[in-house]
C-alpha cells in the first residue's frame, strides 16, 4: 500500500555520529529508531515518487553542498534539538515546497523549523536540564549537508526510497 513520503537532509559522517550519539545518551532509547537527520517534508503523498526523485535529483547532482551550521539549542518543550541554519538549504526547501504547494499538509506548509531533535517525549523538566547542560559548552558551528533523501513512512522506522548526494 503506497505510504507517505518523508524528505529529509543527510549530515555528513562526522556529524552523524555526534548527533546520534547525543540521541543514545538523551533520547529515550524505546523511541530512538532513527538516525539523526534534519526533515524537509513531514508528508509528501506518494504520488509524488517519481517527480520527487527528479528534482532532488535536480537539486543535488553536480552541486556543492550548501554551507550549514549549528546556530544554537531549541527547546521542544518535552525535548530539546540543535538549530540548524543553511540558506540554501531553505532556499531548496522553498523550491521543493513551490512546485509541490498543491499536495502539502498544513504542517509542510507552515514553514520549516531545521533542527535535529536530540531529545523527545521526555517530561518537562528533563528537557530542560539538558538545555541547560549542553548549552553550557554550545558553541556555534559548521554542519556538513551531504545530500538529501527520501523515505517511506509506514509507522515504524523509515524505509528508504532513495538519496541525492552533494558534490
Amino acid at each position: 500500500m503506497p505510504a507517505p513520503i518523508i524528505v529529509t537532509a543527510v549530515f555528513g559522517k562526522a556529524d552523524t555520529a555526534y548527533f546520534d550519539g547525543l540521541r543514545r545518551a538523551h533520547f529515550p532509547p524505546e523511541r530512538n529508531q532513527l538516525a539523526a537527520h534534519l526533515t524537509m517534508f513531514h508528508h509528501l503523498s506518494p504520488l509524488l515518487e517519481a517527480e520527487l526523485k527528479q528534482r532532488l535529483t535536480g537539486e543535488t547532482r553536480g552541486v556543492e553542498a550548501p554551507a550549514a551550521w549549528v546556530a544554537g539549542l531549541m527547546s521542544l518543550g518535552r525535548g530539546v534539538a540543535f538549530r540548524i541554519e543553511s540558506p540554501d538549504l531553505a532556499d531548496i526547501r522553498e523550491r521543493l515546497a513551490d512546485a509541490f504547494a498543491s499536495m502539502l499538509t498544513p504542517q509542510d506548509a507552515a514553514g520549516w523549523r531545521p533542527h535535529v531533535t536530540i531529545q523527545n517525549k521526555v517530561e518537562p523538566y528533563q528537557a530542560k536540564a539538558l538545555q541547560a547542560a549542553l548549552g553550557v559548552e554550545f558553541r556555534p558551528r559548521p554542519v556538513v549537508i551531504a545530500g538529501l533523501a527520501a523515505w517511506w513512512y509506514r509507522g515504524g522506522p523509515w524505509e528508504p526510497l532513495s538519496r541525492h548526494m552533494f558534490a
